[in-house]
């Protein structure tokens, strides 16, 4: 697969396979920056918004690999809180599966917290209305990270997609109580035309250039 800009400014991705001459192209509408580069893949920090999914503390102990995702979560508040990006995060009936888990907690600073009993985020009235509340504002792209990622996480990455707003799976900010629940997701994520992407592609889009005050302020959460 290869996506390439052409000189006609359509992004073209050219699908082939095994097989001597048998391709397609897809085209797709071009986005450009003010230096004329491609940029109708990447994240872009002016257009974004962050949602975390349901990292509470009666659900992550049986999460696999729980405390890195949790770290990929809080790396992901911090960067976005540093760049100014806004951020929502989601609990599942706080009631019967706790709160946000402290390690995220601390990270939130002003970032609301919305109960939902509905799995999916784009299923909650309120949450649906915050995050296309944005998008109307010009934040089109939702990256999406949390538990579980076959179930909640899933279910409002779809839901949000279908709401017309470009998708973005963290791949190492997800996780399930078996790996294999994740793979499945992020299957269905890339199948649904969703992109799947981890949190250093996230900062770095969303830096765009080094050398900058808020590159040294990420750049040192990364270590």
């Amino acid at each position: 697969m290869l996506l390439k800009c052409s000189e006609l400014g359509v992004a073209s991705v050219i699908l082939s396979d095994p097989y001597p001459g048998n391709c397609s192209i897809v085209n797709f509408p071009p986005i450009h920056d003010h230096k004329g580069l491609c940029t109708a893949m990447l994240l872009d920090a002016a257009r974004s918004q962050l949602l975390i999914v349901d990292m509470q503390e009666r659900l992550m102990p049986a999460m696999h690999q729980a405390e890195t995702v949790i770290d990929r979560c809080a790396l992901l508040l911090q960067t976005a809180a540093e760049l100014k990006v806004p951020a929502l995060v989601s609990e599942q009936y706080r009631k019967g599966l706790g709160a946000t888990v402290p390690r995220l907690g601390n990270a939130l600073g002003d970032v609301p917290v919305m109960e939902k009993m509905h799995f999916s985020c784009a299923a909650d009235p309120a949450m649906a209305a915050h995050i296309k509340g944005l998008a109307a504002q010009g934040r089109n792209q939702l990256v999406v990270a949390g538990v579980e990622a076959h179930v909640c996480v899933l279910q409002s990455v779809l839901g949000f997609k279908d709401m017309g707003l470009d998708v973005y799976l963290v791949a190492d900010a997800v996780t399930s109580r078996q790996p294999q629940s994740v793979a499945l997701a992020e299957s269905r994520v890339r199948h649904a035309g969703g992109s799947v992407v981890n949190t250093e592609m996230v900062s770095f889009e969303w830096l765009h250039i080094a050398g900058t005050p808020e590159f040294k302020v990420v750049s040192k959460l990364m270590k």
